[in-house]
């Protein structure tokens, strides 16, 4: 019995030792298996986080914010005659907010004011406050303004990359070029042109993909466009005018080589383009012409056979009609051949003239030679031609000397260009265009007589009339001056001039129109007039002075022009 018991009492006392050892593995694994899992549930935890901060980081806020948006459609550059990029895109970035991100909106309105002060607080306040998923702030950034507002370190603000219009020569081809708006689309111009031809379904459809995309070449010479520009500037700061334009048209082909008018606009920076002074005055404006109409007059009378070269007008009484009087400016008080009328500027002759012609006559005559109808060309700013609604003797009357009737400047040089060229009315073209092309749509409008007979007169008129101011050495430029009365309420004014010179060159073969406008011009200096012949007709003058090289017209002197090489300015 009490080994039995010994036994029992040993057996029990090895027991709970064996008990302890057993009980201490099992806790110990269960306690490395719960430490395991919740490492491991952390450890995923913050994987995901931080996968999705690498994704959020790595993702573009095309892919991560904001509605699909077409304002990234590609447009083609816009090329010179010469290749020369006119205009072109560039990228740049927008900002943009998350209005379901920003916690403190009074902190964001206030540090992007320091970097974008012109940004209205109220307006961008309202549109944080919306909680949207996505508003637009400032479109269009400079890389400073990127860089500075990203320093600023703002959550919910992001930027998206996006393609915008530069014009690499500013001012220079503004009229011309026209404009894009925010969206990358067309809104005046040639701009807006080549969208209207199919661009801007090929933006909405996804498909104005930049390779693609052909350069638009134009007809425009860069290098004239520019000296153009430069003439006009300095004309109106000389002459202290409101405006000035001026156009180089090629005679044979209708090709608008160089287009300009001042006041003009940066198409990169264009706040001030709707200001009413800066429309483009070669299209967009119509204006009594003046004495420059009467090139049309007289050709008129010539090529309806009823007048020649030697024919004669009485110019010694003024015309009496109702109440209106017409004298001449500087009357010759005599009887006046055709060409007398046409470099003395007799708006007697030119009355005369034109009652040769007749009422009905005169009114065909101007609407063939395109100058009362709408002009058809690319450019979109297009102004139409304002007329007498019932044409009567008095109305031809003053319409022969460029009263009475309004027309854009570029359609007078298309008008003249037909008396030049042949007696081919050609329709103006701002794209390249062939001789071939030209001939087949060209309108007769004139007989080669008239032609001959016109060239004739322009070169007479600048040798020895009212247009020798327009002479430039060796490239035998001919032409007409207009010095038109502006309207001020409802009566012409004797202080307020439109004055314009209209030229051709060279006489021999008239390859180029060059028309000057100048807008309310000052005599240069005290005691001068400021008549057509002292400041238009100059204008005309240097810009063929600094242009005929790159026009491809070479200068010819003989024996009569040698002594006028002396006394030729140095140019710059």
């Amino acid at each position: 019995m009490m080994k039995f018991w010994k036994r029992k009492l040993e057996s029990n006392d090895a027991l709970p030792q064996e008990i302890v050892i057993q009980g201490e593995g099992r806790s110990g694994g269960k306690t490395r298996t719960r430490v395991a899992l919740i490492a491991t549930v952390f450890f995923g935890v913050y994987a995901v986080i931080g996968g999705r901060l690498v994704y959020y980081g790595l993702a573009t806020p095309e892919e991560s914010a904001g509605p699909a948006s077409r304002v990234t459609a590609s447009r083609p550059d816009i090329v010179d005659r010469n290749g020369e990029v006119l205009a072109t895109d560039i990228k740049t970035a927008s900002l943009f907010a998350e209005p379901k991100r920003i916690v403190d909106v009074d902190e964001v309105v206030e540090k992007l004011s320091t970097v974008l002060p012109e940004l209205k607080h109220e307006q961008t306040y309202n549109k944080l406050k919306t909680k949207q998923g996505f508003v637009w702030l400032k479109r269009q950034l400079t890389p400073k303004q990127q860089a500075d507002i990203m320093a600023l370190g703002l959550p919910g603000i992001g930027f998206r990359s996006e393609k915008r219009r530069f014009y690499p020569g500013g001012e220079t081809a503004s009229h011309i070029l026209g404009l894009t708006n925010v969206d990358n689309k067309g809104i005046a111009g040639l701009e807006k042109f080549v969208d209207d031809q199919g661009l801007a379904d090929l933006q909405a459809s996804g498909l104005a993909i930049p390779r693609d995309l052909q350069p638009v070449q134009l007809s425009i010479d860069n290098r004239v466009q520019h000296i153009m520009r430069d003439e006009l500037v300095q004309a109106v700061n000389r002459y202290h005018a409101i405006a000035a334009g001026a156009v180089v048209l090629n005679a044979k082909t209708g090709e608008v080589v160089a287009l300009a008018s001042v006041p003009d606009f940066d198409p990169n920076n264009p706040f001030n383009a709707l200001d009413k002074d800066r429309f483009n005055r070669m299209t967009a404006g119509v204006f009594e012409m003046g004495s420059t109409i009467k090139s049309f007059t007289t050709a008129m009378a010539l090529d309806s056979g009823r007048m020649n070269l030697n024919s004669t007008v009485d110019a010694s009484r003024p015309i009496t009609i109702g109440r209106q009087t017409i004298r001449d400016f500087h009357g010759k008080h005599r009887v006046l051949t055709v060409p007398e009328v046409f470099i003395y500027s007799s708006n007697i002759g030119s009355a005369k003239e034109a009652d040769v012609v007749g009422i009905d006559g005169h009114r065909e005559f101007m609407h063939r030679m395109g100058l009362l109808d709408k002009l058809q060309t690319e450019l979109p700013e297009i102004a139409k031609p304002t007329e007498p609604r019932v044409w009567k003797k008095v109305h031809s009357i003053t319409i022969s000397f460029g009263h009475g009737m309004s027309t854009t400047p570029l359609q007078t040089a298309v008008g003249a260009a037909a008396l030049m060229n042949g007696g081919k009315l050609i329709p103006p073209t701002f794209l390249p265009r062939t001789q071939a092309e030209a001939d087949a749509i060209g309108k007769q409008v004139v007989s080669a007589k008239t032609v001959e007979d016109m060239r004739y007169l322009y070169r007479l008129n600048a040798e020895v009339g009212s247009g020798k101011r327009a002479e430039v050495a060796g490239y035998r430029v001919g032409g007409k001056t207009g010095t038109a009365e502006k309207v001020e309420n409802g009566r012409y004014s004797k202080n307020k001039k439109f004055n314009a010179f209209l030229a051709a060159f060279p006489m021999d073969d008239p390859t180029y129109i060059v028309l000057s406008i100048i807008d309310e011009p000052q005599p240069e200096k005290p005691g001068m007039p400021a008549t057509a012949g002292l400041n238009a007709a100059p204008i005309v003058a240097n810009i063929i002075r600094r242009s005929a090289n790159f026009l491809g017209v070479s200068p010819r002197f003989d024996e009569g022009d040698a002594a006028q090489m002396v006394s030729l300015p140095a140019e710059d």
